[in-house]
């Protein structure tokens, strides 16, 4: 995945002292086993993958592309399994592989809508019949600095209005929720919930948390 993996340097570099937020609403989990398969795309340094284990789900495993990242993570968690990602989206795991997939900021990280439907094949793919797939991403933003920040990339690289680059280098995509729901086309929508998180540069945005079942 070209825009995926062409950002692994900024992962790898300042990206991987950053802090997440995103709060996993576990009352979606409410009917899920605790034997269930889960696996965290793009699990960082672990912090949902260790909220879940927490809270008595015993098998869940992360994959993310900075091996940075996952090093962080298995330096604070040893006890969770973690894969580094070779090529992006591609999985190693058979088809039907987990019952629960969470991807949580991710898709902000994948600006190009051509990788982020491709990423969401795979992950349908490594999902059991009837499994959830949970999304917590950002939504367009109102405010004139994101404004600014959509249209300065629109006129200087022609990308979607919302792609932009942060101060510190990595490019990113805040979504039209219109879009997202559109992505999980195939995927029956069980939930959908509006939150405000801080992001990983310490902004107040608005974001959209999205709860799928495949068919």
């Amino acid at each position: 995945m070209k825009d995926l993996g062409s950002q692994i340097a900024y992962w790898d570099g300042v990206g991987a002292t950053k802090t997440f937020t995103h709060p996993v609403n576990l009352s979606w989990l409410a009917g899920v086993s605790a034997n269930a398969r889960v696996l965290d795309y793009g699990c960082g340094y672990g912090r949902v993958m260790a909220e879940l284990s927490e809270r008595g789900f015993s098998d869940v495993s992360g994959v993310d592309l900075s091996p940075a990242l996952v090093e962080r993570g298995r330096q604070l968690r040893p006890d969770l399994r973690f894969e580094v990602l070779e090529s992006p989206p591609d999985l190693t795991y058979a088809s039907a592989s987990f019952d629960v997939v969470l991807l949580f900021a991710v898709l902000t990280c994948v600006p190009e809508a051509t990788a982020q439907r491709a990423l969401i094949a795979e992950l349908c793919r490594v999902l059991a019949p009837g499994g959830l797939l949970y999304v917590s991403d950002l939504v367009l933003q109102a405010d004139e600095r994101n404004h600014s920040r959509y249209a300065a990339h629109v006129q200087q690289f022609g990308t979607t209005y919302g792609v932009f680059t942060t101060d510190d280098g990595a490019v990113c995509r805040h979504h039209d929720i219109a879009e997202l729901r559109a992505l999980l086309s195939d995927f029956d929508l069980v939930d959908e919930h509006r939150i405000e998180v801080a992001t990983m540069n310490g902004h107040r945005s608005q974001a959209v948390q999205l709860l799928g079942r495949k068919r």
